[in-house]
């Protein structure tokens, strides 16, 4: 037992410890994952959408925390029942999201990693069996240094989770694993390869033979049969190649321009998807910015979520010199966390992409 239970402490230390990292890097990230969750459509907890960021913050921060603590045997108890609270929750969360279909990727691993909702439920149920036998087995869970030193090394795991969680919030992730990061070009990563495999959907025909309903199924063919259609559905089994950048649009009065504009040699995107959350007070800088980008012969366009009157509303405050254009909220939060930001691409290409903490960062 004493040996089982050290395999499923180091496990699951090291688990706990590398997901909560990868969502500290980017924790504006899970809050909108939980924003989801929140949503009216999943589990309808609409009073906790504002505290989203500071439960992810929270969530993220004691991952990492009590995976410090397991590995280093310091307060076992107080550990073991956390891991077990918190993963009894992740398992359900998992759960209800595969069995219902409501939230497609639970964000376990930010974007570095993706895992189905059923996937992600299989891997919560093997962390729960480890967890257990820590939960029984709490009696060989040993310190492996002093009292002192292990609230020192607690401390200072402490300190340094939220020294992190503060400079990615003020800055943007240290590791971009979004499909817009730095040197990715849209126009290739919005392109199918010609091999490119292919959904597969089941089609289930019903018809009446002789007075009789009976049914046939299908990858697609109509069926040879004698008698009268009754109806049809169809159900995809296997999802088709999907390419990482999706969804991507500039839209004006309803006609989409992103082909035309991402091939331009010097552009500059002012990204701000809800302009109702926005920094206003960055709207200033932007101001600057953009001017010394068109004095350089950059094109300029603006690309929000928000309604045309609240994008003229900005324009006229604050001098901006430029035209916004639609494009969807969620895929401008992929593209980047700070609300406004800046992209500077040339050909598609993303070159530079800053917070609007960095603005004097930028290079034309």
């Amino acid at each position: 037992m004493r040996y089982i239970v050290w395999t499923s402490r180091i496990l699951v230390g090291i688990l706990f410890i590398i997901s909560g990292l990868i969502k500290l890097n980017d924790p504006m990230g899970f809050s909108f994952k939980l924003e989801e969750y929140f949503s009216p459509s999943v589990l309808d907890l609409p009073f906790l959408t504002p505290l989203a960021l500071a439960i992810s913050i929270f969530v993220v921060i004691a991952e990492v925390i009590l995976g410090v603590l397991l590995l280093i045997g310091f307060k076992p108890k107080f550990t073991v029942w956390s891991l077990l609270l918190m993963i009894v929750f992740f398992t359900f969360l998992t759960f209800y999201s595969a069995y219902f279909n409501k939230v497609t990727d639970c964000g376990c691993f930010g974007d570095a990693i993706k895992l189905t909702p059923w996937e992600s439920f299989t891997k919560d149920v093997i962390l729960l069996v480890f967890i257990l036998i820590l939960f029984f087995g709490k009696k060989y869970i040993t310190p492996l240094f002093s009292p002192k030193t292990n609230w020192i090394i607690g401390g200072v795991a402490l300190l340094a989770c939220v020294l992190f969680a503060n400079h990615v919030l003020a800055h943007l992730p240290s590791v971009d694993f979004r499909p817009y990061k730095i040197g990715t070009n849209i126009q290739e990563g919005m392109s199918m390869p010609e091999d490119a495999p292919q959904p597969i959907y089941e089609y289930v025909w019903r018809f009446k033979v002789n007075g009789e309903e009976e049914i046939y199924i299908t990858e697609g063919d109509y069926p040879t049969v004698d008698g009268e259609f009754i109806g049809v559905e169809t159900t995809e089994i296997q999802a088709g190649y999907e390419p990482p950048i999706h969804d991507f649009t500039i839209e004006q009065e309803g006609q989409d321009y992103a082909a035309e504009l991402l091939e331009e040699d010097k552009l500059v995107m002012v990204i701000a998807y809800d302009m109702a959350k926005s920094n206003h007070e960055a709207f200033a800088e932007v101001a600057k910015v953009t001017a010394e980008a068109k004095d350089k012969g950059y094109k300029v366009i603006g690309m929000s979520a928000s309604s045309g009157d609240m994008a003229n509303k900005l324009i006229d405050t604050y001098g901006l010199d430029f035209e916004f254009y639609f494009t969807d909220e969620t895929t401008l939060k992929t593209i980047v966390r700070s609300n406004p930001a800046i992209l500077v691409l040339n050909k598609g290409t993303i070159k530079q992409k800053v917070h609007y903490n960095d603005f004097d960062k930028l290079t034309f």
